[in-house]
């Protein structure tokens, strides 16, 4: 697939921005059950302690900890569905993007800042400060323009490239479901 030039990308803003503030919908499950590997999935289990069910999310090492274990407040990541639909094109390809749940929602630091919880399917999760950036998979996947876009100033006010968050109301999520925010801070 050929990536898009940042011109392109910029011209796309203005759907990204349309997203809805208060309440969205789930519209992409995917579970990483190996380093590479994505199963999509129409529900799945969310755990306090072990996050999305059957990710790897748990046995992941983390750069951010001290002690190298996984990240506490990077259990999950969210990514707009605006934004992947607009840099991978077809929807079979947002799996590649490494998220676990895409989502119809404006996810800014203005709209969800840090400590805002949302209720989605039975469980509710809390956004966190974790920035979620991007790697060299993603520069690979969706080009150099995706990475530098959602790297700039306003692609990460915007968390064009997503956001972590950690469970703290287990539950079953499934696709369709609602996302709302029912606090922040």
């Amino acid at each position: 697939m050929q990536h898009l030039s940042l011109a392109q990308i910029r011209a796309g803003l203005p759907v990204l921005l349309a997203a809805p503030a208060d309440s969205g919908r789930v519209e992409m499950i995917v579970r990483r059950p190996h380093v590479n590997a994505r199963e999509l999935l129409e529900s799945a289990s969310l755990d306090v302690a072990e996050g999305l069910v059957g990710d790897t999310w748990k046995d992941r090492a983390s750069s951010r900890t001290p002690d190298a274990t996984p990240h506490p407040d990077m259990q999950l990541t969210l990514m707009g569905v605006r934004v992947i639909s607009l840099l991978a094109g077809e929807r079979e390809r947002w799996p590649l993007a490494g998220d676990q749940l895409f989502v119809d929602l404006d996810l800014s630091a203005a709209n969800l800042p840090a400590g805002t919880r949302l209720a989605i399917g039975e469980a509710v999760i809390e956004v966190t400060s974790q920035p979620h950036t991007g790697c060299g998979k993603f520069v690979e996947r969706f080009g150099v323009d995706a990475m530098k876009f959602v790297s700039s100033a306003e692609g990460r006010a915007l968390n064009l490239r997503g956001i972590n968050a950690r469970v703290v109301q287990s539950g079953v999520v499934r696709v369709g479901d609602g996302l709302q925010k029912v606090s922040d801070r």
